[in-house]
This record gives structure tokens, C-alpha cells and sequence, in this order.
């Protein structure tokens, strides 16, 4: 091979540089918002140049785009998982556990990624900027809506008289409760008075029976 033409592999200290300078986009842009958030201000967080940004993470919204696909695959692989494991045991179950299971094997996941990793609460973050801002609708349509389809798909299938609008109604509902589970806890104890409130996992179990019952009610409707 020519040796001009030749690739050579990234040091470490490439890897461990890219992976800081990706590390403190992320938390800059769930902090402050794409348009909040600066390449000046990333790589300050980052303690390095300017160039060096642009050179691992490109254009602005390319960055963007490439923080939101670098956890992406982990997270569907995860869910992907889960559902293949539920799939089997979800015509014996009763309609509310059913739902139940399809839900826990879509969240846990998540929940399980963020509960000790603050990179992972970043990306919830994201996540519900992505999820509620149109000009978005690209990187939702590419990372994150093919898994959710597979979801979907699983429940029409256990609920097969259940109006397709109402699955995705209340999993949309579902989905955005969780985003505010992990981003927003703070809003229940400021809510709260400062009152003592559960710790995450009865918050999680909470969401669920909230989820759950909400959800059994849209599929019953006619």
C-alpha cells in the first residue's frame, strides 16, 4: 500500500482528547441548549483550542448530531435486548403486566445507564431537546425511532384492537414522563416544599404505575 494513502490509527492521547472534548459538548449543549452553547465555550471546557473542536466534531450541527449518535447504538442494542426477551412471555401475561413489561424493557435500560453516570443524565437531556424541537426530527427519525417502533410494534400486537394513534400517544406520554424523571427530580422536591420524596427507584416504580394505568385507559378507549 502506498504509504501516503495510508490511515494511521488515533494515539491515546487523540482517543482521550476527542473523548473530552465530546464529554464537555455534551454537558455544555444539555446545560445550555444547542443554541446556548458555543464551540468558543467547548473547547474552554475542554482546555483545548478552538481547531481542535473543529477538527474532531466538524460544524456545530454535525456535533451535535454525532453527541447524539454516540450513545444511540449502546441504548437500542440494550432495549433491543429486552424486548427479544420479552417477546415469548407477553401472550400469557394480563394486558396491565403486559404493558408493564413492554414499558420496563424500553426505560429500564435507560434508567439503569443514567441512575450513577452524569454523562448519561447529559444525554437525557439531549434526548428531550431532540424529542421536542422540530428541526430535530431528523435525528430522532435515524437514532432513536426505529427502536421505538419495535416497542410499538409489540404492543399493537399483544392489543391488536387498540387504535395505533393511542400506542403511540401513550408512549410518547410515557417517554417524555421519563425524560422527566431523570432530568427534572429536583421539580418534585421543589414542588414538594422540600418535603423528604422517594429515592429513585420508588420514583421509578411510581412513574411505571402512573404510566401503566394511563396507558391500559388510552388502549380501552373506542
Amino acid at each position: 500500500m502506498d504509504e501516503t494513502k495510508r490511515k494511521r490509527a488515533p494515539s491515546k492521547r487523540s482517543l482521550e482528547t476527542r473523548k473530552r472534548i465530546f464529554d464537555s459538548a455534551e454537558h455544555l449543549f444539555a446545560e445550555r441548549g444547542f443554541d446556548g452553547a458555543s464551540i468558543r465555550d467547548i473547547a474552554k471546557a475542554a482546555a483545548v483550542q478552538t481547531a481542535l473542536v473543529n477538527h474532531h466534531g466538524g460544524a456545530k450541527a454535525d456535533f451535535f448530531a454525532a453527541i447524539i449518535a454516540r450513545r444511540a447504538d449502546p441504548l437500542a442494542e440494550r432495549r433491543i435486548g429486552e424486548l427479544t426477551r420479552l417477546r415469548p412471555l407477553l401472550p400469557d401475561l394480563s394486558p396491565h403486566d403486559a404493558v408493564l413489561a413492554i414499558l420496563h424493557g424500553f426505560i429500564d435500560p435507560f434508567l439503569e445507564l443514567a441512575r450513577d453516570d452524569e454523562g448519561w443524565r447529559n444525554y437525557a437531556r439531549l434526548v428531550a431537546q431532540v424529542s421536542s424541537d422540530q428541526r430535530w426530527a431528523p435525528l430522532a427519525a435515524q437514532y432513536f425511532d426505529p427502536t421505538a417502533q419495535q416497542f410499538l410494534a409489540a404492543l399493537i400486537q399483544r392489543f391488536p384492537t387498540a387504535p395505533p394513534a393511542a400506542v403511540a400517544q401513550g408512549f410518547v406520554f410515557t417517554i417524555s414522563a421519563v425524560l422527566g424523571l431523570v432530568t427534572s427530580r429536583w421539580r418534585i422536591t421543589a414542588l414538594a416544599n422540600d418535603a423528604p420524596t422517594a429515592q429513585d427507584a420508588e420514583l421509578a416504580d411510581g412513574l411505571f404505575d402512573y404510566a401503566g394505568a394511563g396507558f391500559i385507559a388510552l388502549l380501552a378507549q373506542d
